[in-house]
């Protein structure tokens, strides 16, 4: 008896999510602001916690985002399925956050749906963060020998020291192949896309504070809270720079964070 023929269906739901690699990355400031950017633009998202290590700790999304953030434990049997169920009847956007050291339990986790998913058209967007350290170069790597190109890219060189020297990651072997293989690869007749963005050096002051306080960038922009240190002139003009360049980024790649 043949196989019954896949039928896909159009794109209609996206999974947006940071690879679990090595921590310290940036990985969630960069989700904050990607969050300021879908509310900027008043898309609507289901937002997802699965740093078991920081349930309550400073820097996490639900210190950030209390009541907002679902907090999931990734080691849970049905775990990482709520990463797709909340798709079913929710908004047509899912953004989650992993945490370090998750790779095992998210590569047969998308082993194991990847196929059933697309089929139902939801796209996947995987967030990998690139800083001065080659750990990240080969934490980023891992995960996409892992997912292979069953899966959009989202590539953040983080400049977390000023200036920063990416060069593990342009000019590596490794890293060279696999933007070439990616760039050549094909699904059926659609290709992932492999998009490369810069996130800016962030000054100590606007880092630290909105950090311990759980302030998005947009926030600490906007004024919208009430730590004192925060509501300097010269703090509040840089975290109007850093959105306004961060959005302008996440404007151009835009493809690979919508349905």
């Amino acid at each position: 008896m043949s196989a019954l023929p896949i039928q896909i269906h159009e794109t209609k739901r996206r999974l947006v999510l940071t690879q679990g690699g090595k921590g310290g990355t940036g990985k969630t400031t960069l989700i904050t602001a990607l969050v300021d950017w879908y509310d900027a633009h008043s898309y609507p998202y289901t937002l997802i916690d699965l740093d078991t290590e920081a349930s309550k700790a400073r820097g996490s999304l639900v210190h950030y985002f209390p009541g907002k953030a679902a907090k999931v434990d990734i080691n849970h049997p049905n775990g990482l399925d709520r990463l797709l169920n909340s798709l079913q009847d929710g908004p047509p956007i899912v953004v989650a956050d992993m945490g370090a050291g998750a790779g095992a339990a998210a590569y047969a986790w998308f082993d194991d749906v990847y196929e059933g998913a697309r089929e139902l058209g939801v796209a996947f967007t995987a967030i990998g963060l690139i800083t001065p350290d080659p750990a990240t170069t080969d934490s980023v790597l891992k995960w996409a020998g892992a997912l292979q190109n069953r899966t959009d890219y989202l590539i953040v060189k983080n400049s977390v020291s000023n200036p920063a020297d990416f060069t593990v990651w342009e000019e590596g072997d490794r890293a060279k192949q696999f933007r070439a293989k990616l760039n050549g690869e094909q699904i059926e007749g659609e290709r992932p896309t492999l998009e490369i963005i810069q996130m800016e050096y962030h000054h100590p002051a606007l880092e630290f504070e909105s950090r311990n306080h759980g302030l998005s960038v947009g926030r600490v922009a906007d004024g919208k809270h009430d730590v004192t240190e925060l509501h300097q002139f010269t703090v509040r003009i840089r975290a109007q720079k850093y959105r306004r360049n961060i959005f302008a980024e996440f404007d151009r790649v835009s493809g690979v964070l919508l349905p």
